[in-house]
C-alpha cells in the first residue's frame, strides 16, 4: 500500500526530531490516529484533555528549546487546544498543532462539529496558519509549520481534513504551480553593529548604580551575564520566565521583580542610574526605574521588542550571548564596588526576611513554611514548576534556584492550570530529572485532577520517579482574593472564592500514587524528606492559611487604601488579615 498523507506527515515531523505528540482522539483525526500504527519513531501519548495536551507541548518547548507538538480533532477538539497554545504564544515558544476537520466536500455545509479553523487560529497562530487541501501540499506544509515555529519562536498550526489525511500521498509534480521544501533550521549568529555595542558600552561605562534585568532570552549567556555583572559591579534582577538563568545563591542576584517580585530587586530598580535589559520583555513599568531616572540598554533577539518597556538609550538587537560576547571586550571593571555591596547586604537581609516570615505561626499553617522547607531539600538538576496563584509568590521568592535547575510558568498569560501538565511533559523530556510542581487548589480542581490521572498512568516508564506535586489546600481562590481587596478595595466574595473541600492527598492514593497530607508547621520537614524518597510521584497537601498576605515588595499608598476599604465593608476575614499583615512586615523593620 502507499503511503498516506497522514503518514507521510508523522514520518516528516520526525524527520524534524519529533519524538513525541500530546493529543486526544476524535474521528476528525481517524486518519492522523491511524498512521501511528506504521509510524513508529513518533509517540502519540493520549492527554485526559486537549487544553493539557496543549499545554505539555509548550512545556516540551520551554524545557528543551525544541518545537513542541500537539493533535486534536476538529471542533471542539481544536477549540480545547487554545488556551496552552495561547500560553505558547505569549511566552514565544515554537509549538506545532495539527488540527483535523470535516471532509472536504462537507466544508461550507454547516456540517455537524464544522468550525471555521482557520478563524479560530488565526490569532494565536498568527505566523502560519493553513488546511492541507491536496496531498501535495503535505510536505512543505509540515516543513513551514516546523521552521516558522522554531524561527520566530510562535505557534503554527496545520489543519488537515479527514479524507485528505487517508489519500496516498504524492510529491509535487515538477510544473509550474509546484512547491518544493525541505526539513531542518539552524538559528542564525546574530551579532549588533559595532558601533551599537560600542555605545551601549559607554553608556553602562558611565553608570555608577547599573541594574541588570534578565528574562528568559538570556538562558544560554550566564557566564556572559556574570562577567558582565562583575565588572558593572551590578545586581541581576530576574522575571520569573528566566528565573533559572542565574542561580538565587550568587549575592548580587536580587531574585524576582513586579508584584511577586522581592524587596532588593525593587529597591536596585528605584536607586539605579543605568538599566541592562538581556532577553527580556517584562510589562510592569512600575517596577523599572521612573522615566528619566536611568539611561537604558536593551538586548533582544526580536527587535519587535526592543525600547517598549524603558525608553532605551541604546537598543541593541542580537543574541545575548553573542552580543554580551561583543560588550565585555569594551568594558572596564568599575573600583568604587559599594553599590555592588549594598545590594549585597540588601540580599542577604532579604533572605533573613523571608525565613522569619516563613517561621511565624498561621491558622493552621503558613504557606511560606512549606516552601522554606522545601528550598534546602531540593534536589540537585530539580525542574520546578509553578501554577499562577497564590502559590506562585512563595515559589518565586522562598525556593532557591541553584545552578543546573530549570524552572517554567506561565509566565506572560499567567493562565491557572499549567503545573501539573508542564509535569507530565518535563518527565517525559527529561526522564532522569527530579521535577517539582507547586499549585493551589483551585488549579488542582480545574484540571490538575485530570492531568495526575496522566502521571498514574505514565510514570513507571520514567528512569527518575521523584515527582513532587505540592498542593496549597486553602479552600479559597487566595490569588484573586487578595486582588478583589487590594486592586478593587472588595471583602472577598464567598460565592466567587470559596472553594468545595476535595481530599487531594487520598485522590492521590487512589491513582496509586502517594498521598502526603500536612497540616502542622513541624510535620512539613520530615513529611517532605518523605515524599522526596518516595519511588513513585506524590501528591503533596498542605492545608493552609489564606489569610497570609503575599506582600509585594512595596506597599503603594493606593494598596494600603484599597485593602483598608475592604476590610471597612466587612471582609469576612479582616481581623486575620490585620493580624498576618503586621506580623509579614515587622522582619522588614527589625532585619534593618
Amino acid at each position: 500500500m502507499s503511503e498516506t498523507v497522514a503518514a507521510f506527515m508523522l514520518n516528516r515531523l520526525h524527520e524534524w526530531g519529533v519524538k513525541r505528540i500530546y493529543g486526544y482522539p476524535g474521528d476528525g483525526i481517524n486518519g492522523l490516529l491511524g498512521a501511528f500504527h506504521e509510524v513508529t519513531d513518533v509517540e502519540f501519548l493520549q492527554c485526559r484533555h486537549e487544553e493539557i495536551a496543549a499545554f505539555a507541548a509548550t512545556a516540551h518547548a520551554k524545557l528543551t528549546g525544541e518545537t513542541g507538538v500537539c493533535m486534536a480533532t476538529s471542533g471542539p477538539g481544536a477549540v480545547h487546544l487554545l488556551n496552552g497554545l495561547y500560553d505558547a504564544k505569549l511566552d514565544h515558544q515554537p509549538v506545532v498543532a495539527i488540527v483535523g476537520q470535516q471532509k472536504t466536500m462537507a466544508i461550507g455545509s454547516n456540517f455537524q462539529q464544522e468550525i471555521d479553523l482557520v478563524s479560530l487560529f488565526k490569532d494565536v497562530a498568527h505566523e502560519f496558519v493553513q488546511v492541507c487541501m491536496a496531498p501535495e501540499q503535505a510536505k512543505h506544509l509540515i516543513d513551514r509549520a516546523m521552521r516558522i515555529a522554531q524561527a520566530t519562536r510562535s505557534v503554527t498550526c496545520v489543519i488537515v481534513p479527514d479524507d485528505i489525511q487517508e489519500e496516498p500521498y504524492s510529491e509535487p509534480p515538477r510544473q509550474h504551480g509546484a512547491v518544493f521544501s525541505s526539513p531542518g533550521y539552524k538559528a542564525p549568529r546574530v551579532v549588533p553593529a559595532d558601533d551599537d555595542v560600542k555605545q551601549a558600552a559607554d553608556v553602562l561605562g558611565a553608570g555608577k548604580k547599573v541594574a541588570i534585568l534578565v528574562g528568559q532570552g538570556a538562558a544560554g549567556a550566564e557566564a556572559e551575564l556574570e562577567q558582565v555583572a562583575d565588572l558593572l559591579g551590578a545586581g541581576v534582577a530576574k522575571a520569573l520566565n528566566g528565573r533559572y538563568v542565574l542561580p538565587d545563591d550568587l549575592p548580587y542576584v536580587t531574585g524576582p521583580i513586579g508584584l511577586l517580585g522581592s524587596k532588593p530587586s525593587y529597591e536596585m530598580m528605584e536607586s539605579c542610574d543605568t538599566l541592562l535589559m538581556v532577553g527580556s520583555s517584562f510589562p510592569y513599568s512600575e517596577f523599572l526605574p521612573k522615566p528619566g531616572q536611568a539611561r537604558g540598554v536593551q538586548i533582544d533577539l526580536d527587535g519587535t521588542r526592543l525600547g517598549i518597556r524603558y525608553p532605551m538609550e541604546v537598543n541593541l538587537q542580537g543574541d545575548a550571548k553573542e552580543t554580551l560576547k561583543a560588550l565585555i571586550p569594551l568594558l572596564s571593571r568599575k573600583e568604587d564596588r559599594s553599590w555592588r555591596e549594598e545590594i549585597e547586604h540588601e540580599v542577604e537581609r532579604w533572605w533573613q526576611i523571608l525565613e522569619e516570615r516563613a517561621m511565624q505561626d498561621a491558622n493552621p499553617l503558613n504557606p511560606q513554611r512549606v516552601f522554606h522547607e522545601l528550598s534546602p531539600r531540593l534536589p540537585d538538576h530539580a525542574i520546578l514548576l509553578a501554577d499562577s496563584g497564590s502559590a506562585t509568590n512563595w515559589w518565586a521568592r522562598n525556593l532557591k534556584m541553584r545552578r543546573g535547575m530549570l524552572s517554567a510558568l506561565s509566565g506572560t498569560l499567567a493562565t491557572m492550570c499549567p503545573a501539573v501538565p508542564y509535569a507530565l511533559a518535563a518527565k517525559f523530556a527529561h526522564p532522569n530529572r527530579p521535577v517539582i510542581a507547586c499549585l493551589g487548589d483551585g488549579a488542582f480542581q480545574m484540571l490538575g485532577v485530570n492531568a495526575l490521572i496522566d502521571i498514574a498512568r505514565y510514570y513507571e516508564r520514567w528512569t527518575d520517579r521523584t515527582l513532587l506535586i505540592v498542593v496549597l489546600n486553602n479552600r479559597d481562590l487566595n490569588q484573586v482574593t487578595w486582588e478583589q481587596r487590594v486592586l478593587a478595595g472588595d471583602p472577598k466574595l464567598e460565592a466567587s472564592q470559596v472553594l468545595p473541600d476535595f481530599p487531594y492527598a487520598r485522590y492521590a492514593e487512589l491513582l496509586g500514587l502517594e498521598g502526603i497530607k500536612v497540616d502542622g508547621p513541624d510535620q512539613v520537614g520530615p513529611a517532605l524528606d518523605r515524599a522526596l524518597a518516595a519511588d513513585k510521584p506524590v501528591v503533596f497537601e498542605a492545608v493552609t492559611d489564606p489569610e497570609v498576605p503575599p506582600l509585594p515588595p512595596h506597599i503603594r499608598i493606593d494598596q494600603a487604601k484599597k485593602l483598608f476599604k475592604a476590610l471597612r465593608k466587612g471582609d469576612p476575614a479582616r481581623r486575620e488579615i490585620i493580624a498576618e499583615s503586621i506580623k509579614g512586615k515587622l522582619p522588614e523593620f527589625i532585619n534593618r
